[in-house]
């Protein structure tokens, strides 16, 4: 590995743990890590008990870090857990939430 890889390596790391440091987006993972399957933007708010305007903040942070998938069907988004970014990064972490 270069010292490039490493450098972006490091950069990405740091992004996803950011996007962790957050109660509210645990609980979104958690949420998702539970359903196995894609759940819509409004339904994931609603369990986690976050505003529209919050769960889109928080959407967003996770979809940046490269931790969810975001799949947009006519008016809907539908997002689920980008698990290639956690078996990279974080084997094992989703099993513990």
């Amino acid at each position: 590995m270069t010292i490039e890889q490493t450098l972006i390596n490091d950069e990405q790391r740091v992004h996803i743990f950011k996007a962790l440091a957050d109660p509210t987006r645990l609980q979104i993972l958690r949420t998702l890590r539970d359903s196995r399957t894609e759940l819509n933007c409004g339904e994931v708010g609603e369990r986690c008990e976050a505003s529209k305007s919050n769960a889109s903040y928080h959407f967003r942070t996770l979809r940046e870090a490269g931790l969810i998938l975001v799949r947009k069907e006519a008016q809907t988004k539908y997002i689920q857990i980008r698990q290639e970014t956690f078996d990279q990064y974080l084997p094992g972490f989703l099993d513990t939430l």
